[in-house]
């Protein structure tokens, strides 16, 4: 019998909440940094799902969203790349619906279940954008979901499915768009996820000769939590029963979202309980797991959703925020000829470097260099380097420089001299950084971001970000002007 074997998640550390001027809400959710995406948020789920684990046993990877980077180029290959996962696997995009999260797990479900595969990735991610200041903007979120299907050493089995498919044209974005559209609120809410959903759960619990109280926990999708409170009801689930879906600290992130309440399910979770995962979006996907013993012990170190919820920093200006997603132009700072499109060759050719970064260690003496060199800078040897991977290295800040005049999205510019505790120095940019917290010596780590977009090309690479630790108290950002 498939099931669950691992998981992870990934919240962005920056959130607009009531100390962010210009935002006029209590409401808290998170946003990603102008150099993350859901392919970026991806990768850092993933890392959080296989910390600990070999990757070569990894036999496919399939990536959900709504907002892919690219709509012609396979966005899982970037992804599996900067995993560090095997040439040998299949990967996948499931993309166009806010169930494609579900559609993506059923699919590697039935995928180890028929023996094509030992184990698949899952990840699902989204940044959706609602029109400036509106409900939709208020109510929605940035994170990522991570889920590693397997047949053995499972932590929670598939326990069956159901699911509806129906054309409804209630949310929408046509391609090309910006922005999220909607149809009237009553006509979506009433004929779409108030009478799809109870529909779907409950086929699923009659044919298994279930009741309501035969769940543990409901990880359900609504775009809000008043429509989650009342859609609740309308199953017949009591509150102790849903697990808890963060708006006013996360908020909706679309395909990822029923997935990323399936990880805080599984983490509160004990043996024996019913999972349902429930997502909406042209019908509905209902997905039940039983946890086993396994569950007690699993991904003890694993950050998960609660712990990057609880490592924060609140933006002090909603101008920050609409800058980083390009609503609006209002960087005031001198224009700057566009920088030249990166050499799609280069990018091939430095795929081990770039995106899987790659150090290489010596086999003569040890030494270990970043980039990997054919010749040995400690004792000469030729060709002796055998392949490191950085990504998941704990590492300190050895010397920093400030960059005023760069022209950067983030001024200013923190350019960065890491040491990789495993040995090897690397020069890199610093994100997801304040001012105040930049100190030589720090611990940082390695975390996977968009470096910037010339003609449609997504340029990816590494940068050092500040150790995230669960319990840091909330902070409000302060961005130099």
């Amino acid at each position: 019998m498939p099931g669950i074997a691992a998981y992870g998640a990934y919240v962005p550390r920056y959130r607009l909440g009531a100390a962010t001027a210009g935002w006029n809400s209590s409401v808290e959710r998170a946003v990603a940094n102008f150099d993350e995406d859901s392919v970026t948020m991806s990768v850092a789920a993933g890392a959080d799902c296989l910390q600990g684990l070999d990757r070569n046993q990894v036999d496919g990877l399939i990536f959900a969203t709504t907002t892919p980077p690219y709509l012609e180029k396979q966005n899982a290959a970037i992804i599996a790349a900067a995993l560090d996962l095997r040439r040998e696997i299949f990967t996948a995009d499931v993309t166009g619906v806010l169930k494609s999260g579900t559609a993506a797990l059923k699919s590697a479900l039935d995928a180890v279940a028929a023996g094509s595969a030992r184990q698949v990735l899952v990840v699902a991610a989204d940044m959706r954008q609602g029109p400036p200041r509106s409900d939709l903007e208020r109510s929605s979120g940035d994170g990522a979901a991570a889920l590693l299907v397997a047949r053995d050493g499972v932590i929670a089995d598939f326990a069956g499915s159901h699911s509806i498919t129906e054309n409804l044209l209630d949310n929408w974005r046509a391609s090309g768009e910006g922005f999220v559209r909607s149809w009237e609120d009553r006509f979506a809410t009433e004929e779409g996820l108030e009478r799809v959903v109870p529909e779907a759960v409950s086929a699923f619990l009659s044919q298994r000769s279930l009741s309501q109280k035969d769940v543990r926990r409901v990880a359900l999708y609504a775009p809000d939590r008043r429509r989650h409170d009342s859609l609740a009801r309308r199953l017949g689930f009591a509150p102790p029963q849903m697990v808890e879906p963060l708006f006013g600290r996360l908020g909706c992130t679309g395909a990822a979202f029923p997935l990323m309440l399936l990880v805080r399910a599984l983490e509160q979770a004990a043996a024996g309980e019913l999972l349902l995962a429930v997502s909406y979006g042209d019908g509905c996907d209902v997905l039940a797991f039983r946890t086993t013993p396994g569950i007690k012990a699993a991904a003890a170190e694993q950050r998960g959703g609660t712990g990057y919820l609880d490592a924060k920093v609140v933006l002090d200006s909603y101008e920050t925020y609409a800058r980083w997603r390009e609503v609006w132009l209002t960087d005031s700072a001198s224009r700057r000829p566009s920088p030249p499109a990166p050499s799609v060759a280069a990018l091939w050719r430095e795929t081990d470097k770039n995106l899987r970064l790659y150090g290489g260690r010596c086999s003569r003496c040890g030494y270990l260099q970043y980039p990997q060199q054919r010749i040995c800078v400690n004792c000469q040897a030729s060709d002796s380097a055998a392949p490191v991977r950085l990504s998941d290295q704990p590492a300190t800040l050895f010397t920093y420089s400030m960059d005023y005049i760069a022209g950067a999205v983030d001024t200013p510019l923190v350019v960065a001299v890491v040491d990789f505790a495993v040995g090897g120095r690397m020069l890199c940019m610093m994100t997801d950084r304040e001012l105040r917290e930049v100190r030589i010596g720090m611990p940082v780590e390695m975390s996977f971001r968009r470096l910037r977009v010339v003609n449609g090309i997504h340029n990816y690479y590494w940068k050092a970000a500040p150790q995230r630790l669960a319990g840091k108290r909330p902070a409000v950002r302060a961005v130099a002007s």
